[in-house]
């Protein structure tokens, strides 16, 4: 109990310990470092509230709970908008500043050439010979540039196209989107703008052909597609007769007796699908048939997809790779609850006491529910509890910060693709650790290493980033993936109650 006691207050140290440094760390910024300062402790005071009174033995409802969740997303919408509002105050006295010495820069460049308010073409009188790029098509892109919008000083081929350095002059959505129009106007639809910063975190603009667009699926995609399908309906199966206590292949005559299980998980992961699906249709881009992954523990992995287009910006990334676990988890939460509800002396299923211990979050809800019942060696559930449960677990561990998942893409679309490669490695050093504990980690792992460690291509302007409502929701959808998948620990599972 002592060692408990002194792990608590550790904990409770180093939380206050972080927060001061990140008031001090702020404070050199002004009114915007404590504005998001700020941010950072009103998103997460509601769930470390929560967690800290459960491992204290004090029971929030769940009207208690949404109260807190919503009053904290009030707020940090809020503090958002002042963060923006002083930010944008900030960034138009530096630009003012900066527009003044570049134009002051470019008319010692090319003397007599410019007057303000024109568009005049940053183009070089000897035109560079680029691979790929003829030189009529490299006079022509040159020519969309101008003092307005982008400022080209350099070009640098490329891949098939080329790399113009230079400077910004205008917002970054209307400086892609004039841009865009200019290069549509003057080349066709023979090539693709991106706007993007390169490792200076400098804005640049990087001029490739179609032919380097994603494709769509091939025939034997689409084999391999159907082939997943009826495997992981087969796994489905399994599972079911799993969660039964039965080996459904040996007893095929039982088949009446998991199918009910088998639909409630595909429920879950089409609902999962469906849901990227609707929002990339929403936003016009093309995403592909979900390759699901099959698990007999757990029936499904849920899939994987890739983009067949490219995206506009990183706000339409995060949209579609948030609509999925948003919907499956959801619905999986949805689930659950109903079951607990429902749950009674007597019901269809019975699990160990031991299993509401595997998740911090499964846990806390279970005891609010249950209550003293989760005292006995074996609990009583409803069969939506099981199903709830795993498709909270499917949806967590897609959920993970790594590569290509939907965790993955949320944290690149927020953060930077800088964070996002960080986060990956991050991820796959914690499941090669949790492997030692469960196996399914280290398969999980060696999954995300060959088929998702890349991160998704960049956007066509790369550089505007989301809104607060978004880093806000991925925010909360990491922080229930980790409640999901961490365990309870012994001593405080015993002091809640949970076990024998």
């Amino acid at each position: 109990m002592e060692i408990e006691n002194s792990a608590t207050i550790a904990i409770v140290l180093l939380a206050v310990g972080i927060l001061v440094w990140g008031y001090y760390r702020s404070r050199p910024f002004g009114k915007l470092g404590l504005l998001a300062w700020l941010q950072s402790v009103i998103l997460m005071a509601p769930w470390l509230l929560f967690f800290a009174l459960f491992a204290a033995g004090i029971y929030l409802n769940l009207a208690a709970i949404l109260f807190l969740l919503l009053g904290a997303a009030g707020l940090y919408i809020f503090l958002g908008r002042q963060l923006r509002a002083a930010g944008q105050e900030e960034l138009l006295r530096e630009r003012a500043a900066r527009m003044m010495k570049e134009a002051q820069e470019s008319r010692s460049e090319t003397p007599g050439s410019e007057t303000p308010g024109s568009e005049t073409p940053a183009a070089s009188p000897v035109l560079p010979v680029l691979e790929g790029i003829n030189p009529e098509d490299l006079k022509k892109i040159q020519g969309i540039f101008g003092i307005n919008t982008f400022f080209a000083t350099q070009t640098i081929p490329y891949q098939d196209g080329a790399i113009f350095k230079g400077n910004l002059r205008t917002e970054v959505e209307e400086c892609y989107s004039r841009l865009a129009a200019a290069l549509a106007e003057r080349v066709g639809d023979r090539y693709r703008l991106f706007l993007v910063p390169n490792p200076e975190g400098k804005p640049v603009v990087v001029v490739l052909p179609r032919t380097n667009e994603p494709q769509p699926a091939t025939v034997s995609q689409k084999v391999l597609f159907v082939v997943l399908v009826l495997v992981t309906i087969a796994t489905s199966l399994e599972t079911g007769g799993l969660l039964l206590g039965f080996d459904f292949y040996n007893n095929f005559d039982r088949f009446a007796d998991v199918l009910p299980l088998g639909l409630g998980l595909w429920i879950v992961l089409l609902a999962h699908e469906l849901g990227h699906q609707a929002i990339a249709k929403r936003h016009n881009v093309r995403f592909s048939l979900p390759f699901f992954i099959p698990a007999s523990q757990l029936g499904s992995f849920g899939a994987l997809n890739r983009f067949e287009s490219l995206l506009p910006n990183r706000s339409v990334l995060f949209d579609v790779a948030f609509a999925g676990p948003a919907v499956g988890g959801s619905i999986s939460l949805v689930m659950l609850l109903i079951g607990l509800l429902l749950s009674h002396e007597g019901s269809a299923f019975q699990m160990p006491s031991q299993f509401f211990q595997g998740s911090v979050l499964v846990g806390s809800l279970a005891k609010i529910t249950l209550g003293s019942a989760l005292q006995q060696e074996l609990v009583d559930i409803h069969p939506l509890v099981a199903l709830g449960w795993l498709g909270l677990v499917i949806t967590a561990i897609n959920l993970f910060p790594a590569g290509q998942l939907d965790g993955g893409r949320m944290v690149q679309a927020i953060y930077g693709r800088q964070i996002a490669g960080r986060a990956t490695i991050a991820t796959l050093i914690f499941l090669c650790i949790a492997s030692f504990v469960n196996p399914l980690a280290l398969y999980w792992a060696i999954l995300i290493v060959f088929l998702q460690r890349n991160l998704e291509r960049p956007s066509l302007n790369e550089i505007s980033e989301p809104d607060d409502a978004r880093a806000a929701l991925c925010l909360l959808a990491l922080f229930l993936a980790i409640a999901t998948v961490i365990p309870l620990t012994p001593g405080v599972a015993g002091r809640l109650g949970i076990g024998g």
